[in-house]
């Protein structure tokens, strides 16, 4: 079917962060790129308002000009716009699996250079070229044990990855004649990749979910405030991105009422930090136990080791262990955590 440069202009306005215009052209590594990442961080899908013809042109391509042209050419030339994005894309994936995967066995040594030679062989996919996949992840698996323990080894091996690609890098081989992708399995290899990339950010949240829901709190935030000049594109990503607390909220029977996004929160983080696990020991109190339980003890407590009361000599440090406890529990039961 032939595609149309005024349909690729529409969806590039609607959802092109999330790569809607690349998957009706047929680049799904293209439209991968944009999901994992809005849109290039924002600034791909930008500096793409002026390359759509040619995407579109690429599209249109007749397969046997296709075949002449890949047969022809030399190795296309070296981009330092793509080279930067396998960089960047590198060190994304990189710290992608730090935040989920860090507590995996030769994290240093596997995991972590197969997650950033994955994102820049991605980049490196984009569009009609290719690299070594092979060679890419060869340099990635060399290159991470010389950095190995540290939280800014993604850089090194990115770079060095990214120059590996680079010096590999081809033209895609042609498709065959009368050959045409259908979308369900195009769309379900998408899925696989998402899901793929996702799964240590789903398993770092439900094993730390109260640092982790503050920390993405903030960087959606963050995300959200780039788009400030589209009102309209803004809101479209602030649906999307709440669209599973909605779902969680509605399992819970309160549908998309404050309160009961906020019964969610609580459950959430109703898990105690060390501290806080010190304060109710302190005041000799149980997990469960409500505001009202905690200030009862407090008062007693510091009636017990209030110095003008008991003479001995750990009576003050007592009494100020316990004002310190009773307050870091107040901290963690104020409704302000929710808001």
């Amino acid at each position: 079917m032939v595609k149309r440069v005024f349909a690729a202009y529409v969806l590039w306005a609607v959802g092109g962060p999330l790569g809607l215009h690349h998957l009706y052209l047929g680049r799904d590594s293209h439209a991968l790129l944009w999901m994992l990442t809005l849109g290039g961080f924002g600034f791909g899908w930008v500096r793409e308002f002026l390359h759509i013809p040619k995407y579109v042109s690429e599209a249109n391509q007749d397969v046997e000009k296709e075949r002449k042209r890949a047969h022809n050419m030399s190795p296309p030339p070296v981009s330092p716009v793509r080279f930067a994005g396998q960089v960047c894309v590198g060190i994304y994936f990189g710290t992608v699996a730090l935040i989920g995967l860090n507590s995996l066995s030769f994290f240093y040594l596997i995991v972590l250079p197969l997650s950033v030679g994955a994102g820049v062989h991605l980049v490196s996919n984009v569009g009609q070229q290719t690299s070594d996949l092979k060679k890419t992840l060869t340099a990635c698996l060399i290159t991470s044990p010389i950095f190995y323990g540290s939280s800014l080894s993604p850089l090194p091996i990115s770079l060095a990855a990214s120059v590996t690609a680079s010096q590999h890098r081809r033209l895609k081989p042609p498709r065959s004649p009368g050959s045409t992708r259908k979308l369900g399995p195009r769309l379900y290899r998408l899925s696989l990749a998402l899901l793929a990339f996702s799964a240590p950010l789903g398993y770092c949240i439900f094993h730390n979910t109260t640092a982790t829901l503050y920390y993405l709190s903030d960087c959606i935030a963050a995300l959200l405030d780039i788009f400030w000049f589209l009102p309209w594109l803004r809101g479209v990503f602030e649906y999307i991105l709440l669209m599973p607390y909605r779902i969680l909220c509605a399992l819970t029977g309160g549908g998309y009422q404050e309160k009961a996004w906020k019964r969610v929160l609580e459950i959430l983080l109703k898990d105690y930090t060390e501290r806080e696990k010190e304060a109710l020991q302190v005041l000799s109190l149980e997990a469960e136990a409500s505001l009202e339980e905690i200030t009862q003890s407090y008062r007693e407590l510091a009636k017990t080791w209030h110095p003008d009361h008991n003479p001995s000599n750990d009576a003050e440090a007592m009494f100020m262990k316990v004002q310190e406890a009773y307050e870091v529990l107040l901290r963690w039961h104020r409704p302000r955590r929710f808001k």
